[in-house]
């Protein structure tokens, strides 16, 4: 197999002497000037999705302005561990080492929403947290083998998953776009399309006509313009400035012991299955960009990591993590590959999460100008799958059938949400994530055009060396 090329020099100094060893971007540290704008472009393209969870799942269980508050600053608290913990590593056990952002994600709301519902009042997170933590193992049991099952992931099925990761995700953007609470009066007036077309153009004026770093940090410069431009029309809300403490570091359980109950864990297993398989799909699509190839290895040390953190997470009210695949399209869109600009990030979010007053500054960037930039992130990460499966010989008919069928299959929830209603909730779970069911057809057809009864001179190329 092909050794990876080595990246092109660097920039800024590098942990190993460039004499010896051409520094690859991804290990590059960048000097503070650069490292620091950077990391605040993580920080705001994933504050929005990192605190969605603990506001939805908190409201349910009818937590009070100080309980949101822990919610918010455990959840912020537990991304940047885990983050720090995914780009630095720790030996061969955890860590994949590539500009990777772990944090609560959004994939695990529904089943949790449905265990606080069938949860006595007051009992609703402790069920919830109990039945995270087995998860937790489960994904440190199971999460090896995936690492393994690399050679059934060619650029064919990446390119698809890549491609759906950045498609299924536009609706998130697009109701930031209008507001985000779909149950406002105000969602979706005209002054919140505005506000997010102002931030778009903002960013794109940027890149046309930014010179060096002030192209490459284009998005940071939107937000900071477009929430500036929100200000004087009342839009940009600082009740949370206000209302913060200063510090309150997350106490152990909080919120109560962890209840174990069966139903609960089995959800939360299943959903665990899917946010592995979308972490496998985020690490290959990082990998690509960053033109450092992502081995079985890496993926077991990168699910190993969200394994540990959806295990300790619980213990100060952390929920399910997993991949951010709007902090994939940062590095898509920026080319900063660094993965210590990560790191920083990832100490910056461990900092708002002891200082919640801190968090609520960041909070301050209005919804409509995070979906203005978000279209901007998304979107580019659907190029790269694009790109990929340019890549993955399409000029093939079978080829040409598997891409087809398994984005068909990977926008069927987008187009139709209720489509699987009539289905098991374990399959609701699994297809109702467009990425998991693209990511399972690809995978299957796979297997069925290029490994089952063929021979090597018909099988899809392999992952490609960078």
């Amino acid at each position: 197999m092909a050794q990876p090329a080595p990246g092109p020099a660097p920039e800024g100094p590098c942990s190993t002497p460039p004499e010896k060893i051409p520094c690859h971007p991804v290990d590059e540290k960048l000097p503070f000037s650069r490292l620091v704008p950077a990391a605040l472009q993580h920080i705001a393209a994933m504050y929005a999705g990192v605190v969605t969870p603990p506001l939805i799942i908190g409201q349910a269980a009818g937590l009070d302005t100080a309980g949101m508050t822990r919610l918010i600053a455990a959840s912020l608290l537990i991304a940047g561990l885990a983050t720090i913990l995914q780009t630095v590593g720790v030996a061969d056990f955890a860590g994949n080492r590539l500009p990777f952002v772990n944090a609560a994600s959004s994939a695990g709301i529904a089943p949790m929403l449905a265990i606080a519902e069938t949860s006595a009042p007051g009992r609703q997170l402790p069920a919830i947290y109990g039945a995270v933590m087995v998860a937790g193992v489960f994904c440190l049991v199971v999460g090896p083998f995936f690492g393994r099952l690399l050679r059934f992931f060619p650029p064919l099925v990446t390119g698809v998953v890549i491609t759906l990761i950045g498609v299924t995700l536009m609706p998130v953007p697009v109701s930031w776009a209008q507001g985000g609470d779909e149950h406002a009066a105000d969602f979706g007036a005209t002054r919140h399309l505005a506000l997010a077309a102002f931030t778009l153009v903002v960013i794109l004026l940027f890149q046309r006509f930014g010179r060096g770093f002030a192209k490459q940090i284009a998005l940071l410069l939107g937000l900071f313009v477009g929430t500036l431009a929100a200000i004087p029309f009342g839009m940009a809300d600082f009740t949370a400035l206000k209302e913060a403490p200063v510090a309150a570091l997350p106490a152990p359980f909080a919120f109560g012991a962890p209840e174990f109950q069966p139903a609960a864990i089995l959800s939360l297993c299943i959903v665990m299955l899917v946010l592995m398989t979308e972490s496998s799909a985020g690490m290959l699509a990082l990998g690509e960009i960053c033109e450092r190839r992502t081995d079985g290895g890496s993926i077991t040390r990168g699910l190993r990591t969200d394994g540990v953190a959806t295990l300790i997470g619980p213990v100060f009210g952390g929920f399910p993590t997993s991949a951010f695949a709007q902090n994939v399209g940062v590095v898509s869109l920026t080319r900063v590959r660094s993965r210590y600009v990560v790191a920083v990030a990832g100490g910056a979010l461990l900092v708002l999460g002891i200082f919640p007053v801190l968090g609520a500054v960041v909070s301050l960037v209005p919804m409509p100008v995070l979906g203005g930039a978000g279209i901007v992130l998304f979107g580019s990460i659907a190029v790269s799958g694009i790109r990929t499966l340019s890549e993955a010989g399409l000029d093939d008919s079978s080829n040409i059938i598997l891409v087809a069928v398994a984005l068909g299959a990977g926008i069927i929830p987008l187009a139709a949400p209720t489509f699987y209603a009539q289905f098991p909730a374990w399959a609701q779970t699994v297809l109702g994530s467009g990425i998991s069911a693209g990511a399972l057809v690809a995978v299957l057809l796979n297997l069925f055009f290029h490994h089952l009864g063929t021979r090597s001179r018909h099988q899809a190329p392999a992952l490609k060396s960078s």
